[in-house]
């Protein structure tokens, strides 16, 4: 659910990502539900987050080791302390060294942020065993208003220059493409897209605190304290354009999400 740049200062919140938990829990249940695999010993949440997902993944297979990592300390500290039972550490997904395999692999709401997917998805792969599935879900919403007007309010303010290359950080391809990669490496594979409708508090506003736990990080993360705030103010103005609220303030957000299950 974090990046896989370690080098950099941690600017994930766990507090934050837990507020909208229940919508971000919805898809890695259906991902999970869709699971085929039966004899299940050993599972990995990789991007685990603050363990919200971790938590789903030992509930469905409550006689495997289940382990989790994420490149962010903040959110393994609050995944250790919702689950103290399981092994967490402080990894990046692309150079992932864990010498053990697994019977699954669970990848939820991370690989859009980890690039090179052509290389990385077969290297999760090697660490399958027979039979065994990785399961991956991605935010499909890249041209959503939410997405596309992050990338407006960077190329119109003072800040366009700095934050060029902040679009480009995120890395996700067409359902096809990962067809084409996986279907030659698999016994079977399930690919499927699933449109969301998440009725969000306060507008605007609300919408905002959602994504600033996710899509607009690589934005705020290039910005200086004062500049994050204008740009904020700006991109909630277009946000309260884009989506009509209801009387009580509520807007009922789309969020489309890419699922892949391939079992080795």
């Amino acid at each position: 659910m974090t990046t896989n740049n370690t080098s950099s200062a941690d600017t994930w919140s766990a507090d934050l990502y837990r507020k909208y938990e229940a919508e971000r829990n919805r898809p890695v249940v259906d991902l999970l539900n869709r699971i085929i695999t039966t004899e299940v010993k050993s599972a990995a949440d990789i991007g685990c987050g603050p363990g919200n997902s971790t938590q789903l993944l030992q509930e469905k297979f409550p006689k495997a080791t289940v382990v989790g990592m994420d490149s962010s300390p903040n959110m393994i500290e609050a995944a250790r302390k919702r689950l103290p039972d399981i092994a967490f550490e402080v990894a990046d997904v692309a150079n992932w060294q864990n010498s053990t395999s697994f019977d699954v692999i669970l990848s939820n709401a991370v690989l859009q942020w980890v690039p090179n997917h052509h290389t990385l998805i077969p290297n999760l792969l090697e660490k399958i065993n027979a039979g065994g599935t990785l399961a991956i879900q991605m935010p499909d919403n890249f041209a959503e208003p939410t997405h596309r007007l992050m990338r407006e309010v960077a190329a119109s303010g003072h800040w366009a220059k700095q934050l060029t290359d902040a679009p480009k950080r995120l890395d996700r391809q067409p359902a096809d493409w990962y067809f084409n990669l996986l279907y030659p490496r698999v016994s079977a594979l399930d690919i499927w897209r699933t449109t969301y409708f998440h009725p969000i508090k306060n507008g605007a506003e609300g919408i905002v605190e959602m994504v600033k736990s996710t899509g607009l990080r690589p934005y705020l993360d290039t910005l200086a304290p004062k500049d994050q705030d204008l740009f904020l103010e700006a991109y909630q103005a277009e946000i309260s354009k884009a989506y009509k609220a209801q009387s009580d303030g509520t807007v009922l957000l789309p969020y489309p999400r890419l699922f892949i299950i391939a079992v080795k």
